[in-house]
């Protein structure tokens, strides 16, 4: 991975200095990530979600050029010139995809600072998409407001589900979707077996503590909210496809 310094990174916003439990979870999530093969290269990140059949990860990113592509199509139609954000935008992928929307403003924010430079360097061309650092918990985001809020595999480093989503709402514009892509959820019954398989899983790997940023969003913390299943995995539709993405893609609405 390329790291370049402060004076290429043109479109990427450094708020605030990082806390030790974010500069902690870098360094764990960048090694797990690297054993993981989902460390890309410049070349590599400028294709993605296409990559190299012989890749490791190819059939996970068959399942997210499928997800990816829905979620596209559907802001193409949904709205004109939209303003959106990417929240866990890591190595900024998605987010360069959205951009490419004609019309589009997307922001891209995160907290890890690694990948988020290599976005910053790789999509330095994209006049329209620029990225910050940091937990927009802390309040980065002042009072700005986005059509359309995305969560990809992301909404699991979260510790409450309800708590962030609620503070999303609040980073609405009138008539604004929250959209969660790649994401496990699971019963709150379950909650218990899957924090179990998730500590086995980064055991490993040698890296235990990394279940400790690993959380498990449940159904029933959608409940509260005004949500839609516009794709379901289990849908009689679906069942049968040889090549399906294995996560639900869900929409919450304002109430």
């Amino acid at each position: 991975m390329y790291l370049p310094d402060s004076s290429i990174l043109t479109n990427i916003q450094v708020q605030g200095h990082a806390q030790l439990r974010e500069i902690l979870f870098e360094k764990i999530y960048i090694r797990v990530r690297s054993l993981e093969s989902r460390i890309y290269t410049d070349e590599e990140l400028v294709t993605l979600p296409d990559i190299a059949p012989a890749h490791p990860r190819f059939r996970e990113w068959e399942w997210r050029k499928e997800s990816t592509g829905r979620l596209i199509r559907y802001f193409s139609r949904k709205k004109t010139n939209p303003e959106i954000l990417e929240i866990g935008c890591g190595n900024g992928w998605l987010t360069h995809q959205l951009a490419e929307i004609p019309g589009t403003r997307v922001t891209g924010v995160d907290i890890n600072f690694t990948e988020l430079q290599q976005a910053a360097h790789v999509f330095s061309n994209d006049p329209n998409l620029r990225f910050i650092h940091g937990d927009i918990r802390s309040g980065i985001l002042e009072d700005r407001r986005f059509d359309f809020i995305v969560f990809a595999a992301a909404l699991e480093h979260f510790p409450s589900a309800k708590k962030i989503l609620h503070l999303c709402l609040s980073h609405l514009n009138r008539g604004g979707e929250i959209h969660l892509i790649d994401t496990s959820f699971c019963k709150a019954a379950e909650v218990k077996m899957e924090e179990q398989r998730t500590l086995a899983y980064y055991t490993s790997f040698g890296f235990p503590e990394m279940a400790d940023y690993y959380f498990h969003p449940t159904y029933e913390d959608l409940r509260s909210f005004r949500y839609s299943i516009l794709y379901n995995p289990k849908d009689f539709r679906h069942r049968f496809l040889k090549r399906k993405n294995q996560h639900p893609w869900v929409r919450i609405t304002q109430n």
